[in-house]
């Protein structure tokens, strides 16, 4: 379960020296700034482009529709994906992919953090506890206390997986959450999640809207769904976000549903 490195094939940061302060008209900070980013592959175009501002603290949902287009944009907004088009000034510098990687963490995107099935929670618990520790240090099996520390602050009052639980045996909604409590251990200012609507049931998803609701008052989180969701306290914005790839396939599917 590992995530993206600057010697990986989807980071290429092209770091500067510039610094930027934005600030909404109503004196919020502006975490992330996009100025029309895109991503383009050498076999055609992923999303783009995409403008948008990301206030720091609380819950900001992305709303458009799923697939690689959204995920490049998520990818890219927590640093593990450099834009091939437009500007993007985060913490306070411009197209510095390098200072974001290493202020944010991303979880509960199959493609980064997807966990090998047949190994049990202690196993996981024990891998990243060995990969943060110091190299020097001589690190055993993870315990009771260390699933504790490690994922109650994303879980909150919901029920811990088990120590000798398989990985594919939790349920869902346990897995998205202990996906992204082994994502977020180092706790960085910024948390970006995959997209609630990922969830097969209404319920489940709703819970996981109020843990990153949760976590959002400590972290800036952001994450996405197909449809958006009712402004609540603890949702700093919800922004809709035109032109990822599958945009005209998700407009054809609402308008069936209308009719």
């Amino acid at each position: 379960m590992t995530e993206p490195t600057p010697d990986s094939p989807i980071y290429d940061p092209a770091a500067t020296d510039q610094l930027s302060t934005v600030q909404f008209a109503d004196g919020g900070e502006v975490l992330l700034d996009a100025q029309g980013i895109g991503v383009r592959a050498s076999w055609g175009h992923i999303y783009g482009p995409v403008d948008l501002r990301v206030r720091r603290g609380g819950l900001t949902v992305l709303v458009g529709a799923g697939g690689r287009g959204r995920t490049a944009l998520l990818l890219t907004l927590a640093g593990r994906m450099k834009p091939t088009s437009g500007t993007l000034d985060s913490f306070g510098r411009i197209n510095d992919a390098r200072n974001l990687f290493a202020n944010s963490a991303l979880g509960f995107i199959e493609e980064v953090d997807g966990i090998e099935q047949t190994i049990r929670v202690h196993d996981v618990l024990t891998e990243q506890l060995r990969w943060t520790a110091p190299w020097y240090k001589i690190v055993g099996q993870s315990t009771q206390d260390d699933l504790e520390r490690m994922c109650r602050p994303v879980f909150g009052p919901l029920t811990l997986p088990s120590l000798d639980a398989y990985v594919e045996e939790l349920p869902e909604l346990t897995a998205a959450l202990f996906r992204i409590a082994m994502a977020n251990i180092r706790r960085p200012e910024l948390l970006v999640v995959g997209g609630v609507d990922k969830l097969s049931g209404d319920r489940s998803s709703r819970i996981l809207l109020d843990r990153l609701i949760a976590l959002g008052r400590e972290q800036t989180v952001i994450t996405a769904d197909i449809n958006g969701v009712q402004p609540q306290p603890g949702i700093t914005d919800v922004i809709d976000v035109p032109n990822l790839t599958d945009d005209e396939f998700i407009r054809l599917q609402r308008e069936d549903q209308i009719q």
